[in-house]
């Protein structure tokens, strides 16, 4: 297992660490690796923003939008000077 040392870390963070370990029944770097577990699972499985915002108004039915015809096709952007 690796080691991780934090530096300059907020006596404010410090302290609210110390209570939610002691609130948990944990040690201190206990309640860090969890929570660090939590904060790094959650962002791995997570999906892309328009997925989550779809799947949050689902439930609302939606619209179908009639879309337009193109009269010109796509145009080649230069990004040169």
């Amino acid at each position: 297992m690796a080691s991780l040392t934090i530096r300059n870390l907020d006596d404010h963070i410090k302290e609210r660490l110390r209570i939610e370990a002691a609130h948990n029944g944990h040690s201190m770097e206990e309640e860090a690796r969890l929570i660090l577990r939590r904060a790094l699972s959650r962002t791995a499985d997570s999906q892309g923003l328009g997925s989550r915002i779809r799947a949050r108004f689902a439930e609302t039915g939606g619209v179908e939008l009639e879309l337009p015809e193109r009269t010109e096709p796509a145009r080649l952007v230069d990004l040169g000077e």
